[in-house]
């Protein structure tokens, strides 16, 4: 079992009003209710963290992204991925997307590695590729633990990585961002791109969830 962070310097003098940074307060009356149902529910077998987890990303996601074609263009064509890992910047730019001045860095989750992205300081985050950072991202609770347990974190998304898996969590900064290509389904061989896209998510590039084929 591994679990590895990256090390960045963080230097966040940047404008914090471009990436609110959301704190935790405490809950109030019907946030607490809320809470106490979810529990229930979850302890009665009514609903799965993974069936919540899909059931915010849902709701969080309106905003139309590219990232979840980039992703489907990386799977069908790897001279296409490999100029990703080598270049983000410049292979977004090949599909028309601008990411900015930050620099663009691509990982791969692969048998071996799972990678997961956070910004610990404050809530930088991939917008070009991936529209809006949900709540979640900016909260204190993820920023603080996934670093420390990211295994118990990302169960609690309901991805349970293997003991023999490395967990890489990677800092983003104000002049760096993070993709995560994640491991292709097995059973979508021969699948167009657009039924690839079809099952890539937000949170599968920030890398606390798995894309499936089914």
């Amino acid at each position: 079992m591994a679990e590895e962070r990256g090390t960045h310097d963080h230097d966040h003098d940047h404008d914090l009003t471009f990436q609110p940074n959301i704190e935790d307060g405490e809950p109030g009356r019907y946030e607490l209710m809320t809470y106490a149902i979810r529990e229930l529910l979850m302890e009665k077998g009514h609903l799965t963290p993974e069936e919540l987890r899909a059931a915010q990303e849902k709701v969080e996601s309106l905003q139309k992204s590219d990232g979840a074609m980039i992703i489907a263009k990386a799977w069908t064509d790897p001279d296409f991925k490999q100029r990703l890992l080598d270049d983000g910047n410049a292979a977004l730019a090949e599909v028309g997307v601008d990411a900015g001045a930050a620099k663009m860095t691509v990982v791969e989750n692969t048998d071996d590695v799972q990678n997961v992205v956070v910004c610990t300081l404050c809530s930088c985050y991939p917008r070009a590729v991936l529209g809006m950072p949900p709540d979640w991202y900016r909260s204190k609770s993820y920023r603080s633990r996934v670093v420390i347990e990211p295994r118990k974190v990302l169960s609690e998304f309901g991805t349970d990585v293997p003991d023999d898996m490395t967990v890489r969590v990677h800092d983003s900064l104000a002049d760096l961002r993070y993709l995560v290509i994640p491991r292709r389904p097995e059973g979508t061989e021969g699948w167009s791109e657009e039924q690839l896209a079809a099952i890539v998510t937000r949170d599968t590039m920030v890398g606390v969830a798995n894309p499936t084929a089914s």
